[in-house]
């Protein structure tokens, strides 16, 4: 249907209707904005989420586990699909806003030409309708001044005491009235034949013709907002293939968690290398008593005899006792944090070993460079010694110098890494044959222990045979006779002296198995330091524990060479 022939009196209402149409439009560009400034918050905070969880650390700390590395991939994925929602928020504010704000400034300005052709054809109508209706008031005017100079000549006419004089110029004035009335006449009527003609084109022609273009305009409008209807689906349609991938991403990094591969990680990172602690050994204190009748046995050995056959055996001090409970339950309790050293001897030997091996690897990828750099140096020297207007071969002396100096260094730290990597691994080496050996000969291990809750690794301070060794006397215990007692399991006597140290500082040994020394205190040397960075020591007054090697000094006996470790 056409507006032109069904709203021709309807100028007005097309007015306001054409005006709420792009009111409508502006304000679903205005929606759009919102939902864009929402997808452009969401991806903001979506990144800001994925960048507060994302590791700050260099990646040789990052954790290994696969729960760790699929709730990074997660992250990644998460990241990915904030980047979809920054595209949707581009694409709708370049598509679709953009489009709508633009086309709402074409509308306005349209409508605002074709409104002004409408008044101006209005206006035109109603100036011929003035000058119609101005032509037909003085038609009026003029027939009642011509019938008024009628009436007067027909009086005067009439009338017998008139002059002639008189009659003759009312005559002459009713015939110019007449006159002047019969030129309104024919102007009134000109005009309205021009009036009723131009009010026809105007309805007929004009009118059409304008609200025809307003309704072209007002189409246009409602088939822009459909195609951007599409346009605001559209874009969410094309992320999704991606989107469907971020996601199967995240299903894939779920599936890949294993908890088996995380436990043998567990294991390698926290593995020591040192053997378990061996059983403690049964400590008797009955053997001083003597059997009555009460107890359903009894003992003709007189007292004297059963302590010959016994002999002046040791007796446990209970703080000796608790001192090497107290040093067998690393295991259970918080470890002393020893300082970090060049070797890593402060670590376990298996730690130790990865540790090492990793900065060998490190130092072997850096003398890699320098070498790269160093055949380069040459090889640029070469072409400048061939071609020296190319350059100075002697400007690049210096810096091949400093590269093979570099070098040497690196070899240097290497070899000496690898020494002590070869200290380590042979160690393990020889304690895997000893352990070996005592599963053959079916001996549990039982012993000192280090504050990893391990045991000695000095292969000098080991021994296998049945007896035991005499023991230097001991400060507040008695010397026992070493032919008095054939169980090599016995380890009811505290470690032998070896050596001696003065404490350079005070010590506040908090955590169990620790000593509390104070600067200056003399204590004795019964295990010296395997590696771990802590040394086995007791005080004057038979309290033992470890103390960090560092704050003591040392002075070992030469005809000792440590503490007994039974197998």
């Amino acid at each position: 249907m056409s507006w032109g022939t069904e709203l021709w009196d309807q100028f007005d209402n097309l007015d306001k209707h054409t005006q709420w149409g792009i009111d409508f439009l502006e304000r679903y560009a205005k929606f759009v904005k919102e939902r864009l400034d929402i997808e452009q918050n969401y991806a903001k905070q979506l990144r800001n989420l994925v960048k507060k969880y994302c590791p700050k650390r260099s990646k040789d700390e990052e954790p290994r586990f696969t729960s760790c590395l699929s709730f990074y991939s997660i992250l990644n994925e998460l990241s990915d699909y904030a980047g979809q929602r920054e595209v949707v928020a581009e694409e709708m504010a370049h598509k679709v806003y953009g489009e709508l704000m633009r086309y709402s400034q074409d509308l306005k300005s349209e409508r605002k030409h074709h409104l002004q052709e409408g008044r101006k054809a209005q206006q035109y109508l109603d100036h011929c309708w003035k000058q119609m209706d101005n032509s037909k008031r003085k038609f009026e005017r003029e027939c009642k001044e011509a019938e008024k100079s009628q009436l007067t000549y027909e009086r005067l006419d009439n009338d017998i005491n008139a002059t002639k004089s008189e009659v003759e110029k009312a005559k002459a004035q009713y015939y110019l009235r007449t006159h002047m009335a019969d030129e309104s006449k024919n102007e009134y009527a000109a005009q309205l034949q021009n009036f009723n003609a131009e009010q026809w084109k105007h309805f007929n022609n004009s009118i059409p013709h304008i609200f025809k273009n307003m309704q072209a305009m007002d189409e246009r409008r409602t088939v822009k907002l459909g195609e951007t209807y599409r346009s605001f689906a559209e874009v969410e349609l094309k992320v999704i293939p991606i989107v469907s991938k971020c996601l199967e991403g995240m299903v894939s990094a779920a599936k890949a968690v294993d908890e088996r591969k995380d436990s043998h990680i567990v294991v390698e990172s926290f593995k020591s290398g040192f053997d378990p602690p061996g059983d403690f050994p049964f400590e008797d204190f009955s053997q001083n008593l003597s059997r009555t009748g009460s107890d359903g046995t009894i003992s003709n050995t007189p007292k004297g005899d059963r302590e010959r056959d016994v002999g002046p055996g040791p007796r446990s001090d209970p703080k000796h006792a608790m001192s090497r409970t107290k040093n067998k339950l690393w295991l259970f309790g918080k470890k002393p944090k020893a300082p970090s050293l060049e070797d890593y001897s402060h670590l376990p030997p298996e730690q130790r070993r990865k540790r090492l091996q990793q900065r060998i690897d490190e130092l072997s990828k850096e003398l890699q460079k320098e070498m790269d750099q160093r055949d380069a140096l040459n090889k640029m020297k070469d072409v400048y010694e061939k071609n020296p207007q190319m350059g100075d071969p002697s400007s690049l002396q210096p810096k091949i110098s400093e590269t093979i100096c570099n070098m040497e260094k690196l070899r240097s730290e290497i070899h000496k890494n690898e020494t002590w990597l070869s200290e380590v691994e042979g160690k393990q080496s020889s304690r895997g044959d000893r352990r070996h050996s005592a599963d053959n000969h079916q001996h549990t291990p039982q012993g000192r222990e280090s504050p990893e809750g391990s045991y000695t690794d000095d292969t000098n301070q080991e021994h296998h045979t049945p007896h035991r060794r005499t023991n230097p006397p001991q400060p507040g215990q008695p010397n026992p006779d070493p032919h008095e007692f054939d169980d090599e399991f016995d380890d009811d006597d505290p470690l032998p002296v070896i050596g001696h140290c003065k404490a350079l500082y005070s010590f506040d040994g908090q955590n169990e198995g620790t000593l509390v020394i104070a600067e200056d205190e003399v204590l004795y040397i019964i295990e010296e330091d395997k590696g771990d960075g802590w040394t086995r020591a007791r005080k004057q007054s038979g309290e033992e524990g470890y103390v960090p090697t560092s704050y003591v000094e040392i002075t070992l006996e030469k005809n000792c060479k440590g503490a007994v470790t039974y197998i």
